[in-house]
């Protein structure tokens, strides 16, 4: 079953970030205003925010990715409110 957190602090309410072949989630420095997320077919979801506070939205992204892949096949979406104000959500 496919998985996707859905962020609903996005400019666009309710945008989805797949979890299916989710390779490295990453973010450059503790207060930096991106995350990014790399899939295995060579895709990017680069996730933008007011700037991080000890890496928080990084750390809300990872924690909230275990926790909708641990529930039921019958929800494949994971309501998600990021720490941070949500700029925007790309996916190239």
């Amino acid at each position: 079953m496919v998985k996707f957190l859905k962020i609903t602090n996005a400019p666009i309410t309710g945008q989805l970030i797949s979890l299916d072949g989710v390779k490295a989630v990453a973010t450059a420095t503790a207060t930096a205003v991106t995350v990014t997320i790399d899939y295995v077919d060579g895709t990017t979801t680069t996730i933008t925010t007011a700037a991080q506070v000890a890496h928080d939205v990084y750390n809300s992204i990872l924690d909230n990715m275990e926790t909708a892949l641990a529930t039921s096949w019958q929800n494949p979406f994971f309501e998600v409110s990021l720490p941070k104000a949500v700029t925007s959500i790309v996916n190239a």
